[in-house]
């Protein structure tokens, strides 16, 4: 059986972020926001990251403080990288108010489309300190696209750059 990828599982991310944005920005902050129970990938938090060129490997850097390693989870699948996982939230403490409260806890989940052709032996990620670093060996690849020109209706001018980019 053939399994579809889906098209839109990059845009997801983006999804999340707003969901999660919307369940503590709108309500309140932190202690109206869903508990990891509740938590899908929807509400998931995405973590930073970062995607950089190093020769012709491509690298991957996603900023996890206070995750621990093995609550860290990468796949492969379809051409995608996923980095999931968990960071617990810390104790609570007795007689605390938090003034501001910017890091998030619970479940995070992250998926990057890698270059077309990507096989998983390619894919190499270390932890440390915080930070996984995913290296697609040769994974970048010399630009292969056309430049579009981009019509500006408002004034009937035609970008220049047009050719191979």
């Amino acid at each position: 059986m053939t399994e579809r990828r889906n098209p839109f599982e990059g845009v997801t991310d983006l999804f999340s972020e707003l969901a999660r944005v919307r369940s503590t920005g709108v309500h309140g902050g932190p202690e109206h926001a869903l508990t990891p129970a509740e938590r899908t990938h929807a509400s998931a938090w995405v973590p930073a990251t970062d995607i950089l060129a190093r020769g012709e490997d491509l690298v991957i850097r996603v900023e996890l403080a206070g995750v621990d390693p093995e609550d860290v989870e990468l796949s492969f699948s379809h051409g995608v990288l996923t980095v999931s996982g968990a960071r617990p939230q810390d104790a609570s403490e007795d007689g605390v108010e938090f003034l501001v409260r910017e890091r998030f806890y619970g479940a995070f989940r992250r998926t990057i489309t890698l270059p077309e052709g990507t096989e998983p032996d390619q894919i190499h990620a270390e932890f440390d300190d915080g930070l996984v670093e995913v290296t697609v060996s040769n994974g970048v690849s010399p630009a292969d696209s056309t430049r579009i020109a981009l019509t500006d209706k408002s004034s009937g001018r035609t970008s220049r750059t047009v050719g191979r980019g």
